[in-house]
């Protein structure tokens, strides 16, 4: 074979492989677009918020837009159970499930309907401690609650730890109503769902990491 034909070849195949991912991230935004758009919210043993950033004790916008969306699925009835994740960077004197804690019971939900899961650094540890907690509690149904673009991760992630899973996302996170940080949010999801999907099952960063706004005025 000459070299012309051997480079010819390989541009060939250079050319197929970018057209393939090309094709996998397009239909891999779609989904999260897709799934994002779809609020299933049904009645469940619990309701799970997914943990974001925390300031001291405060949680951020995308946090507590998270945590208002779930606590008034709690309020509607929708869920006996209040769950709340994730842990902690080192230095924080709050865990991201403390946090939601107290601002869910600052809202009116009873301290004893809330479960915590304190440990998660990343979505799918938060989830498979939900499971755990849920087999504690003899739960076996889940309504997840996150940002529009989280939704279809949280959504694999716990039916591949065997939830019985719905999503009931938050329309007011600024993962999703500011365009920076959506970008960032859809660009992070994009990573974390490739890495879960074709290497180790981890994902690619924590939830801590994920986009949220700078603190400001407690925030």
């Amino acid at each position: 074979m000459t070299l012309g034909a051997r480079l010819r070849d390989l541009l060939i195949v250079a050319v197929a492989f970018a057209i393939g991912g090309a094709t996998l991230t397009a239909y891999t935004v779609y989904r999260i677009g897709e799934v994002g758009q779809h609020d299933n919210r049904r009645s469940a043993d619990a309701i799970v918020v997914l943990g974001a950033a925390q300031y001291n004790g405060h949680p951020s916008a995308v946090l507590a837009a998270r945590l208002d969306h779930a606590i008034d699925l709690y309020k509607q009835g929708y869920a006996p159970w209040f769950v709340v994740t994730g842990g902690k960077l080192p230095g924080d004197n709050y865990t991201e499930a403390e946090t939601g804690r107290r601002y869910a019971r600052d809202r009116q939900v009873p301290d004893s309907a809330i479960l915590e899961e304190t440990t998660g650094s990343s979505t799918l540890e938060s989830i498979r401690n939900v499971r755990t907690l849920m087999d504690q509690h003899g739960l076996h149904t889940a309504l997840f609650v996150s940002d529009r673009t989280h939704m279809l991760r949280v959504l694999r992630l716990a039916q591949d730890q065997g939830i019985e899973a719905w999503g009931s996302p938050t329309g007011t996170s600024p993962a999703d109503t500011d365009p920076t940080m959506h970008f960032d949010a859809l660009m992070h999801e994009l990573g974390a769902l490739g890495y879960y999907s074709f290497l180790t099952g981890e994902p690619a960063e924590t939830q801590s990491q994920a986009p949220s706004p700078a603190p400001s005025g407690g925030q």
